[in-house]
């Protein structure tokens, strides 16, 4: 085995490995000879851009013939060792306990959500006829510059038809230049991988965050909704206004600052985050996420992080029996909380303990909603079903 590339096999027969190679080659090739190839049917890879996915998409070729192959991605990936900040990591799903089958929809910053749901009503209809009638669940693999993440999961919900969801969206370590999907051979951009997995083994698929709303609230009165770019907040420049709320000035706003003050809005008794992505030069707010003229933001302050993740995992634990992995979808901002309190290594302890693998994402799913600042995912129990 390479050094540096790990690997662990888990009752459920699920494979995970990772890897920090420097190489595109390298990667795959140390992750192949950790595998038992004969037992992987499908390759799910979340990858540090600087491998380049075109590169990278030929190595897993060459490496894994045969094998199914969906990915994307990342700003940083997550193993059950601890996050790499450049990597590679593999969840390889085997032929006895799982049931895949996945699709690519293409063009999706100008989706036809219409045949996007046509096109999961057939990927339902391809599982059916191998099915044996285990847990379902979905994973959405989105372009996270497309900026579609809601015409997406909007689409993808009908054809779903109350298959549950969880996923992230592709990110390029904080640069938001160019992001890339992998699917079945090919590179693909401006596009998203849905995941349809049917197994034997329970599953419960979950969201987690760390922040409660203050009495502090915005209300968007200017906004492009096209671009997720806020301008006014209450009437006043977004940023003086955000700013002013934690008494900063607009030109000290850094991601850091985003972290450690999420905005939030109310759903359905609710909240979800609004992650603020950067400051614009004109003093308007870039998002993760789609906000509509008239919606009210509320300010977060945040709750202890390990704790609130530990309460989840711990909660799952008990719920399915004992967990045997997850697979996570971590937002980036996470990472950044998770650095600005010094906790990173109490957080990849916990990650260790229950197996978590995955990547930091620029934006979560969680059935029919697009979040930030979240942890979501599929946790997968130790037992299969009677």
């Amino acid at each position: 085995m390479a050094q540096g590339t790990r690997t662990r096999s888990h009752r459920c027969g699920i494979q995970t490995a990772w890897t920090e190679e420097a190489g595109a080659d390298d990667a795959a090739a140390a992750l192949a000879a950790s595998l038992d190839i004969a037992r992987v049917a499908h390759l799910v890879i979340f990858f540090s851009p600087s491998y380049g996915a075109e590169t990278l998409n030929a190595a897993v070729a060459r490496h894994f013939p045969g094998v199914r192959v969906a990915g994307c991605t990342s700003s940083g990936e997550i193993s059950p060792m601890a996050g790499l900040d450049r990597g590679l990591v593999a969840i390889a799903f085997p032929h006895e306990g799982f049931r895949l089958a996945s699709v690519l929809l293409e063009n999706v910053d100008r989706l036809d959500a219409e045949r996007a749901a046509g096109s999961i009503r057939v990927l339902r209809s391809t599982l059916d006829a191998v099915g044996r009638g285990g847990s379902r669940f979905a994973i959405s693999l989105i372009d996270g510059l497309a900026n579609a993440e809601e015409t997406v999961i909007a689409a993808v919900g009908f054809g779903l038809d109350g298959v549950p969801l969880v996923g992230g969206s592709a990110g390029d370590e904080l640069t938001f230049s160019e992001t890339a999907l992998i699917h079945d051979g090919s590179v693909h951009r401006r596009a998203a991988i849905l995941l349809l997995v049917e197994t034997d083994y329970p599953v419960e698929i979950f969201k987690n965050d760390n922040f409660e709303p203050t009495g502090i609230k915005f209300v968007v009165t200017e906004t492009d909704h096209e671009q997720r770019t806020v301008r006014e907040l209450n009437a006043e420049p977004a940023a003086v206004e955000y700013a002013n709320a934690l008494g900063l000035d607009p030109d000290a706003l850094t991601p850091t600052s985003f972290a450690a003050h999420p905005l939030v809005v109310r759903v359905g008794g609710d909240y979800f985050c609004r992650s603020i992505r950067h400051l614009n030069p004109d003093q308007s707010l870039s998002f993760h996420c789609a906000i509509d003229r008239g919606v009210v933001l509320t300010l977060a302050r945040q709750k202890n992080l390990v704790e609130a993740t530990r309460e989840e995992l711990a909660r799952l634990d008990a719920s399915l029996g004992g967990v045997d992995l997850v697979i996570g979808f971590e937002c980036v901002l996470r990472r950044l909380d998770a650095e600005i309190h010094q906790v990173r290594h109490s957080i990849a302890e916990l990650y260790r303990r229950y197996n978590v693998v995955g990547f930091e994402t620029y934006g979560e799913q969680f059935r029919s909603m697009h979040l930030n600042q979240t942890f979501t995912g599929i946790a997968i129990g130790r037992h299969a079903v009677p």
